[in-house]
């Protein structure tokens, strides 16, 4: 990799820092602590919110009547995530330490603290469970995807690809023949050591 992409990437770190800084400060104006993974609202904050509150009558009468007809098609994906969590788990319990690959944590990726938010109903919180299970899914998935591929198949490809995972700036450039031969050992022992 040339030091100019190095360099990139270490500013592109140190943005994503200062982004966490500035939306750390944005969320401490919501006077909420978390406790054993419990989010807790300072009560005149939460009392404010609850007032805020849709009922859930109302939600149900005001709901479009097409949000309503499509609600089993979107919750019919719970199943196929189910399977896919499973397989997951059991893929990365079966391979990863054949390779010496670390696991991925399913906790740091799958979040549940929407609940704890007082000015949502019951069909809005499940809702939201549902979007983190699937979103927090996806990521998971990902990071074991992009950790799989960084053993494998560190090759950029010839095109841009949309969203690339965090791992992939590291990876060789498309036919680059012999930074790929020299480097692959290098990128799977970074990978092993939970460098890469």
């Amino acid at each position: 990799m040339t030091p100019q992409i190095d360099e990139l990437i270490e500013k592109i770190r140190g943005l994503e820092e200062e982004l966490e800084v500035e939306l750390r400060a944005k969320r401490e104006q919501f006077q909420f602590i978390i406790e054993e993974k419990r989010v807790r609202f300072a009560e005149e904050v939460a009392r404010q919110q609850r007032r805020l509150k849709t009922g859930l009558f109302r939600y149900l009468i005001e709901s479009r009547p097409l949000n309503v007809l499509t609600a089993p098609i979107i919750y019919a994906g719970f199943v196929p995530f189910l399977l896919l969590d499973l397989f997951l788990s059991i893929y990365q319990a079966v391979c990863f330490p054949v390779y010496g690959i670390p696991k991925v944590k399913r906790s740091e990726y799958l979040l549940f603290d929407r609940e704890d938010l007082p000015y949502l109903n019951i069909i809005e919180k499940i809702n939201c469970f549902y979007c983190s299970y699937g979103n927090g899914l996806a990521a998971y998935f990902r990071e074991i995807a992009a950790r799989t591929e960084q053993y494998w198949c560190p090759i950029k490809h010839a095109r841009r690809i949309r969203a690339a995972h965090g791992r992939y700036p590291r990876f060789f450039e498309y036919g680059d023949a012999e930074s790929y031969c020299k480097g692959l050992e290098r990128l799977r022992k970074e990978l092993r050591k939970g460098d890469g």
